[in-house]
């Protein structure tokens, strides 16, 4: 699913909104969420789950083609953490079966 798609979406869920409004909410909600995080901040959403920053430390790497060494900076990570909920009703999703598979007699 994509941005637009998630428009349309959360549009069925609302009679009130318009697509256009549904997307300048959702704009600023993430841009409420990176601002947070930037300033070093977490944003908890409960039920949801929580979006944070992390820490990669400098590390040494290779160069795919040459083997020689490389230095790779440390750098700020974005982390999401889902909640409790939402990994239960992720888990408990029934899984459409694959198809093309022959059944086993």
């Amino acid at each position: 699913m994509n941005k637009a798609e998630l428009i349309d979406a959360i549009t069925t869920h609302t009679e009130d909104l318009s697509k256009a409004k549904v997307g300048a909410v959702l704009d600023a909600a993430f841009a409420t969420i990176q601002e947070e995080l930037v300033q070093g901040g977490s944003v908890t959403l409960i039920g949801f789950g929580t979006f944070s920053t992390g820490q990669r430390a400098a590390r040494t790497g290779r160069h795919p083609q040459t083997g020689e060494p490389l230095k790779i900076p440390a750098a700020k990570t974005v982390k999401f953490t889902a909640g409790s909920a939402f990994k239960e009703r992720v888990n408990s999703a029934k899984r459409p079966k694959a198809k093309g598979k022959a059944k086993k007699k």
